[in-house]
């Protein structure tokens, strides 16, 4: 696998907006050591805590602080480096936080799509761009034998919508700017389900709701225990993104669309079932049902996604099992040192797996 990316993203210039973030910092990293040349934009990191900071990324990539609201500076990003392929993660990623501030969440994820499609558009050397959103953009029907890319979108809350809305402006800049007549740039939306990793201390989320309950040595307290959710480690849809990637720079138009990268049904589990897992695979932690939280805001009690496309027109899917997910996942949580080789020898394993299942 290795060979073969590095042949392709070596010496690319590659933004990634919201690269201080959970996901944006292990894409960088996998990016970074493919011999790309990494750009990243976004806000400050949220904590001292997160992924970005402890594996001291910003010595490993030129990092830009700035706001995707501020077009004249991300039109000045594109000026100056010409990112010749555009991951688009910038976000204001929490539903309930949605509910607060609902004018500032479209502003960024709607609004910030739009400066980001529009910056593309005009520089002269960039090619493609993957914007990625949620699950949450469908309309939510609860279905359970999951959403295809052709499903109606839609969601209930801000958050949701705000992405949404963000599906649909890159679909009219793909059908208005590139198009077949175009040949030039091609863009995509990309889907993934609940991502879970190391670095993630976002409030308002599962995973960093359990380590600091854990560290804190308080109950874990869980607002909806009987969701079920796709859960998936965060260097399976990742390895989607750069599959798309390679793929849209290759043969243009055939592969821009809209994806899903989500999870097999064998990773459907409820919000309390993940919360056990990881007490048995720590020995650390306890749960208490009666401490439930209960409250009026709407959630979604199933979500998942139809893979089926990237399987067929990607051969992507997920190869990691439930148990090895949460293994992973505490892996990290509980390390007593952070750092860059720590990710990398996540990455590398996670890699060693994928060439085992020759899936590349």
């Amino acid at each position: 696998m290795k060979k073969l990316y590095e042949a392709f993203f070596a010496d690319k210039t590659i933004l990634i907006t919201g690269h201080t973030g959970f996901i944006g910092s292990w894409l960088s990293i996998w990016l970074n050591e493919l011999g790309a040349n990494v750009i990243g934009y976004a806000l400050k990191p949220h904590s001292q805590n997160d992924n970005f900071v402890l594996v001291k990324l910003d010595e490993k990539i030129t990092s830009i602080i700035g706001d995707i609201r501020n077009y004249e500076k991300v039109v000045k990003v594109f000026k100056n480096f010409s990112p010749e392929i555009v991951f688009h993660l910038a976000a204001q990623p929490i539903v309930r936080k949605s509910y607060e501030i609902p004018k500032e969440t479209f502003d960024i994820n709607s609004g910030g799509t739009v400066n980001i499609l529009e910056a593309f558009r005009k520089d002269n050397k960039s090619k493609i761009l993957i914007n990625f959103t949620t699950d949450k953009v469908y309309e939510n029907l609860e279905k359970i034998n999951g959403y295809t890319e052709e499903d109606r979108l839609g969601g209930f809350d801000p958050y949701s919508y705000s992405k949404s809305c963000s599906e649909f402006i890159t679909y009219a800049y793909r059908r208005s700017y590139f198009n077949k007549a175009s040949k030039q740039k091609v863009a995509s939306s990309v889907r993934s389900g609940n991502v879970i990793g190391g670095g993630d201390w976002q409030v308002d989320r599962l995973i960093p709701d359990c380590m600091n309950a854990i560290k804190n040595e308080t109950e874990i307290v869980l607002r909806n225990p009987k969701s079920i959710r796709p859960w998936q480690f965060v260097l399976e849809p990742i390895r989607g993104f750069l599959m798309l990637a390679k793929k849209m720079y290759e043969e243009k138009d055939k592969y821009s669309g809209s994806w899903n990268f989500g999870p097999g049904n064998d990773s459907l589990y409820s919000v309390e079932d993940i919360v056990k897992c990881i007490i048995s695979h720590s020995n650390k932690g306890h749960y208490c049902k009666s401490a439930h939280h209960h409250n009026n805001l709407h959630e979604t009690k199933i979500l998942v996604l139809d893979n089926s496309k990237a399987q067929k027109l990607l051969n992507w899917y997920p190869i990691l099992g439930f148990d090895n997910i949460i293994k992973l996942v505490c892996d990290w949580y509980f390390q007593e040192k952070i750092d860059y080789d720590f990710d990398v020898k996540q990455l590398n394993d996670y890699i060693k797996l994928v060439d085992k299942n020759n899936i590349w």
